[in-house]
Order: structure tokens, then sequence, then C-alpha cells
């Protein structure tokens, strides 16, 4: 009996995971097609706002994921340029990096390869890479990290 209920969980696992997995594919093909620089190998969750005026400024590398909640902005409103024209600055989020839950990155900011932003935390400033960074602003509070491919947090125990 047991055998049964751990096969019908892992049977519904399963299929929860490959209707994920086709969800993801057809949110990075439209994703794309709006013209935003993202890998295929990343993972957006639903509730992510990306910038919607400047697009093509938002960068995020392979194997990144970023969590529900998260607005990734490209432009500024309040520094204007040209003809009164909101300025546009080009976003970058490396690889394999993960971005907690309702984080917010501003216009310009340049997040390295392996970096972890922790829940909530609003990235004003560059972040090096294979650091963890949190907080408002978000500070690094920690150096020298390595991540998988899975975004996944290698060396935690050290």
């Amino acid at each position: 009996m047991k055998q049964k209920q751990m096969n019908l969980i892992y049977l519904k696992l399963s299929f929860r995971l490959f209707l994920a997995n086709i969800v993801r594919k057809l949110r990075y093909i439209k994703l794309r097609g709006l013209g935003y620089d993202i890998h295929s190998s990343t993972i957006i969750e639903g509730t992510v706002i990306l910038d919607k005026l400047y697009r093509r400024g938002v960068h995020i590398g392979k194997n990144t994921l970023i969590a529900g909640g998260t607005t990734i902005l490209s432009h500024d409103h309040c520094k204007r340029v040209h003809d009164n024209q909101p300025l546009l600055l080009d976003t970058y989020i490396g690889e394999k990096c993960f971005i907690a839950v309702n984080c917010l990155v501003l216009p310009g900011v340049k997040i390295g390869d392996e970096v972890i932003v922790g829940a909530g935390s609003v990235v004003t400033k560059d972040i090096p890479s294979n650091s963890i960074a949190v907080g408002n602003p978000a500070k690094v509070i920690k150096t020298d990290i390595e991540m998988d491919e899975m975004a996944s947090w290698v060396n935690w125990k050290n």
C-alpha cells in the first residue's frame, strides 16, 4: 500500500515537472520574441516583472533563476536625456545566479556570475561574481561562493 502511494506521488510530481518545463519554454519563447536577452536555460517565474520600456536592456545569463515578485528595470524616468526621454541603461545578471523573491534590480546594475541576491533586496549597485548580497540597499555579506548549474549554492557548508 505504501509503495503504491509513493508511486502515485512520484507520478504526480513528474507530471507537474513536465508541465512546468513546457510553461518555462513557452515563457522563454515569448520573452525572446519581445526582445529580452535571456538564455534558454534561465528560469523566470511567472510573477517576475521585466522592464517593458527598454526590453533589449535586460540581459540574463544561463542557468540563472529569477524568483517570483522580482522586478528588473533598464530605464530611469527620473533622469532625462535627449528631448526629455528617459535614461536607458543595460542591466546585466550573470550566469548561475539566484535572485530570490521580491527583489528589485535597478537600471544599469551588473550582477556577476554565481551570485545570490537575498529575498526582498534592492540592488542599487554592481555585485561582484561569487558573492551573496542582501538588504536595502543590497550589500555583499559573503564572497567566494560557488553555484552549480541549477543555481544552487555548492560550498555553503564552508
